[in-house]
């Protein structure tokens, strides 16, 4: 029978959120980590989320640029180079460079499916066959989150997120069931490589989570690009011959045919884009008595912690990074009889999305802050109403807005839609962080002509008293 192995703190799931666990665990303490991870390192934001998407996403968001643009020839997308540049950000799905990484942090990797096992000890299945390893001081799951796949399309062999990042047969004619970041984004680059795009909406607007003026412009946008977009579009029966799992992004089987409220619609392949949940049914909770609702509740064990997909909270690359830092340090602190320094404030979590026009968004939204008890007031501005947003191209869509409390006078939530929307929004989240006020954001200067002097258009709509300290 083979020996456990001990470690100080064992981490199922190598993608971003448990290498930044790991690293900020032990990084100069002397202790020892060990990764767990059954797929490739590095985890479904290296391979099959953000760095994919967006690789494909950015010369198709060039090229846009430059039929608006005065001056520079019109470019055009060449699919199979687009591909090539995919493929090239995701490493060819090879791991190694991960490796050497988690090597040169002093963390071992274990190849095979982790699942814990009781308490600190954690089973490695492999081919090889089970290694059990214990984590002295800490274990920390994150196993990420899978595809939801609602029993009506069991049978049809529908796409997921990684067929459309791993995309190798453009179907001439794609469904995409779907109105969140993944259905929207997608339909973006799967319109780029020549397919005919539907997308299937149950509810009344895309982007359910942004603000209204911010879905308004993602869907004139998608239907701009040539996207049939059917809203509150309830799909009711679907039907596909030779269904077959042929390989990730590779066509599924024969045409799909959905019956929806909007009518039928045939594509040859269909996406499904609905959510994700946190992967955790087969991961060892019922050893010592949790359940998956006691981990996204956050009712663990001291020894116990969860960070990313796995924890129930928003399913973003950089919010499971930060909390893995928040964690790794309380281990670390926790080993040395101390406790981690931490902020007194919730740290609020920003998202891009990168559409046309983008949108990106931090905070919270104007309802969300009126159902929540907040007095507050708006400002909202054309993105265009800057001259550094103007120069970025001719015809400059959608709009900016800041939600502020008129007591405390602190920005809430911010919202950017259009160019250089995905760099405008940090300083939003900034000022949410440190707390700082609105009059006295007017004196952070912004360089001329860049697009951060919208900030200063912003501010300026603003009731007059917010200029100064409230009374």
């Amino acid at each position: 029978m083979d020996q456990t192995r001990e470690y100080d703190v064992v981490v199922i799931g190598g993608g971003p959120a448990g290498e930044n666990a790991a690293q900020y665990a032990v990084e100069g303490t002397g202790m020892t980590a060990a990764l767990v991870e059954g797929e490739l390192l590095g985890g479904e934001c290296s391979y099959w989320a953000c760095m994919p998407s967006k690789a494909l996403l950015r010369p198709v968001a060039v090229a846009d640029i430059t039929a608006d643009l005065p001056g520079v020839s019109t470019a055009h997308v060449a699919p199979k180079a687009l591909l090539e540049r995919r493929d090239a950000w995701v490493s060819h799905y090879d791991d190694s460079g991960q490796v050497t990484w988690a090597e040169g942090a002093g963390i071992d990797v274990l190849r095979g499916h982790g699942r814990l096992s009781g308490e600190r000890t954690v089973s490695v299945v492999s081919s090889e066959g089970t290694t059990t390893v214990r984590g002295r001081r800490a274990v920390v799951l994150a196993t990420g989150s899978v595809a939801r796949v609602p029993d009506l399309y069991a049978d049809v062999q529908a796409w997921d997120s990684r067929d459309a990042t791993g995309v190798v047969e453009v179907p001439d004619r794609l469904a995409i069931v779907g109105g969140g970041v993944v259905a929207c984004e997608a339909a973006v680059w799967m319109t780029a490589l020549g397919s005919q795009v539907t997308l299937l909406v149950r509810d009344r607007r895309l982007l359910g989570r942004v603000e209204p003026f911010a879905s308004d412009a993602v869907l004139e946008g998608l239907r701009e690009r040539g996207v049939t977009v059917h809203l509150g579009a309830e799909v009711t029966d679907v039907r596909r011959d030779a269904a077959e799992a042929t390989g990730t992004g590779r066509v599924h089987g024969g045409a799909v045919t959905l019956t929806t409220s909007a009518g039928e619609v045939e594509a040859d392949e269909l996406l499904l884009a609905i959510g994700r949940s946190p992967r955790l049914d087969d991961v060892g909770l019922d050893s010592f008595g949790v359940t998956p609702d006691d981990v996204t509740g956050g009712r663990l064990p001291e020894w116990l912690h969860a960070v990313g997909d796995a924890s129930g909270g928003p399913p973003l690359t950089h919010w499971g990074k930060h909390q893995a830092r928040v964690v790794g340090a309380r281990i670390a602190a926790a080993a040395a009889g101390e406790v981690a320094w931490e902020p007194d404030r919730e740290a609020p979590v920003p998202q891009v999305v990168f559409t046309e026009p983008e949108v990106a968004s931090v905070g919270m939204t104007e309802a969300q802050a009126r159902d929540a008890g907040h007095d507050v007031v708006t400002s909202r501005v054309p993105t265009s109403s800057a001259a550094g947003t103007g120069l970025l191209r001719d015809h400059v869509v959608g709009d900016a807005q800041l939600v502020v409390d008129t007591q405390s006078r602190l920005l809430l939530g911010a919202t950017f839609v259009g160019p250089e929307a995905g760099e405008l929004v940090h300083a939003a989240t900034v000022a949410i962080t440190g707390g700082v006020p609105v009059h006295v954001l007017r004196h952070a200067v912004a360089s001329y002509p860049t697009a951060a002097e919208l900030w200063l258009r912003l501010l300026e709509e603003l009731p007059r008293e917010f200029r100064t300290p409230p009374d």
